[in-house]
């Protein structure tokens, strides 16, 4: 009997992925453990190993595929003895029962829409929800079979979907089509009609389709980029956090001169290591020590939220944004408060480098209990922070700069650093948080406090 392979899930939040490579052909034997794909997710490359033996019958998602649910077939195996060919026949009927009720659904919600062909296309090449707008019609009154997604981008592009020709099965329209088609410059559509001059834009509506957004613009003022899974993610968490936690924002100004003798001091006295010190501790790398104690000094404000309880933290695993292409991800620090500044450093080093390489593990920026946001490097004086639940507090940190401050009713000049930190109002109250805040001040200007 055929053995189909399905997209995984490749952390407890992923809904779907991009099928970046296949490492195995048609006709190749597989055994439990060999690596047969590369799965892309928002934030890393991950490898996905067979679980099964046997010989690859057929691919059913070709590489570069993206938007892939999971659970989605991407491939079937024949078995032990089993003919290969038969086998990728066989198969084929197997996503079609699974997609079945799902087809029914769209059925109900739009009469119009024509189901897509039973036999196995590329899974999820090119989803999208179904539209309840009519599928277009071809001038000879042929129906045009398109994609979901392929029509809404050929409306947005502006492109006549009867001028473009189908690369799917049975001559389909899909996503890529219409990208070649909107490079090239054919199959444009007719203009629509031009506003008249003088009449002021409309405000932007919440909930406005692409459609009425595109509208406010003039007709090739502007290009379509696709968002990226990264991207999606990033949007949708950050809407629903600003959209359910209720955000209460603390600031304090740290003077860093004696953490910057410190500093200067413990990299000094750094032990080689194969012709290099053994570390190189950076302001950041004692930003995420000093509020890793301060939560461990302040157990109360060491939560997350939940509806029915609250989660008190034992350790502190702090999640530091890395800026990456395309958006951020967060590395998290285990049991922070525990560790030296020298493994929190190199940690981080480690973690930056396979972040940008997209080669973190779900386990290593999944979680977590607090967040640091660093744009001090990039002058920005202050800002605050959208906390990412389930984190019940993120802290923002500003760049460190000559200022005057007065000490015993002389002005002198210091270098100051402002932070903020957000927080969770439901479990972190406006006193907590102050208290808060108050022990990561006490060590950053007593950095000495951070290596007893």
């Amino acid at each position: 009997m055929p053995i189909n392979i399905t997209m995984p899930a490749l952390s407890p939040t992923m809904e779907e992925g991009n099928l970046a490579k296949w490492l195995v052909k048609e006709g190749d034997k597989v055994a439990p453990g060999d690596v047969i794909a590369e799965i892309e997710t928002d934030k890393a490359t991950m490898e996905v190993e067979a679980v099964d033996e046997g010989t690859v019958a057929k691919l059913v998602v070709p590489a570069g595929t993206e938007a892939v649910k999971v659970n989605a077939l991407i491939a079937i195996l024949a078995a032990e003895g089993e003919d290969v060919a038969e086998a990728a026949k066989g198969g084929d009927a197997a996503p079609a029962k699974a997609e079945a009720p799902k087809q029914e659904a769209v059925k109900a919600e739009a009469p119009k829409e024509e189901a897509a062909p039973a036999k196995a296309e590329k899974p999820a090449a090119d989803q999208a929800p179904a539209s309840s707008t009519p599928a277009p019609v071809a001038k000879s009154g042929e129906r045009i079979f398109a994609s979901p997604l392929a029509r809404r981008l050929a409306k947005e592009a502006g492109l006549d979907l009867s001028a473009v020709s189908g690369s799917g099965p049975h001559g389909r329209i899909v996503k890529t089509d219409v990208e070649k088609a909107a490079a090239s410059g054919g199959a444009k559509a007719a203009p629509a009609a031009a506003a008249s001059a003088g009449t002021p834009a409309p405000a932007l509506a919440k909930g406005q389709s692409d459609e009425a957004v595109l509208k406010l613009f003039e007709q090739g003022s502007y290009e379509l980029v696709p968002h990226d899974g990264m991207r999606k993610v990033i949007a949708k968490r950050l809407v629903e956090s600003k959209q359910t936690v209720p955000h209460f924002y603390v600031s304090v100004d740290c003077e860093l001169d004696t953490l910057l003798a410190l500093r200067a001091q413990l990299n000094a006295a750094a032990p080689e290591k194969d012709g290099k010190p053994a570390y190189k501790l950076s302001v950041n790398d004692m930003v995420i020590k000093a509020l890793a104690l301060s939560l461990r000094d302040v157990p109360d404000a060491n939560v997350s939220w939940t509806e029915s309880a609250m989660v008190k933290h034992k350790h502190s695993d702090v999640g530091v944004a890395v800026s990456i292409p395309g958006g951020l991800i967060t590395p998290i620090i285990r049991k922070a408060e525990e560790k030296s500044l020298s493994t929190i450093s190199n940690e981080m080093k480690d973690y930056g480098k396979r972040a940008k390489e997209r080669k973190l593990k779900p386990e290593e920026y999944q979680g977590g209990t607090t967040a640091v946001s660093n744009m001090g490097m990039m002058g920005v004086k202050s800002f605050s922070a959208v906390i990412n639940p389930p984190h019940a507090t993120i802290l923002a940190v500003g760049a460190g700069e000559q200022r005057a401050v007065v000490k015993n009713g002389e002005i002198k000049i210091a270098n100051v650093m402002t932070v903020t930190l957000s927080t969770d109002h439901r479990c972190v109250d406006g006193a907590l948080g102050a208290e808060l805040i108050g022990a990561f001040k006490r060590y950053i200007e007593n950095p000495m406090g951070m290596l007893v």
